[in-house]
């Protein structure tokens, strides 16, 4: 769900006042999901080759994954976030995508 920005603008004779609406979209987010059955270390790999963080930033990542049980690895657009949750999928890791609020 977006949120919509309401902007007041007046012209520059000052007789005209007008109220702009433009809508803004939350960015999605990548939501990786721990599971029993996969190494951390994989977890790491999978994160470096598909997003190429680095191994810090994959660790860190995995890291979150295996202590809270889930992280954002990536928040941008929808169609983008889809893509990046197919490509988790077929490196067998459970992943889902949600719209930040």
């Amino acid at each position: 769900m977006g949120a919509t920005v309401t902007k007041r603008s007046t012209s520059t004779r000052g007789d005209v006042a007008t109220d702009d609406h433009v809508a803004v979209e939350h960015p999605w987010n990548v939501v990786v999901w721990n599971d029993p059955v996969t190494p951390m270390s994989v977890v790491v790999v999978i994160l470096r080759k598909i997003f190429q963080y680095s191994n810090a930033k994959a660790t860190q990542l995995m890291l979150a994954v295996h202590n809270e049980g889930r992280a954002i690895v990536w928040s941008g657009k929808k169609d983008r976030a889809e893509g990046y949750c197919v490509q988790l999928h077929a490196h067998g890791l459970h992943a889902s995508i949600e719209q930040d609020a």
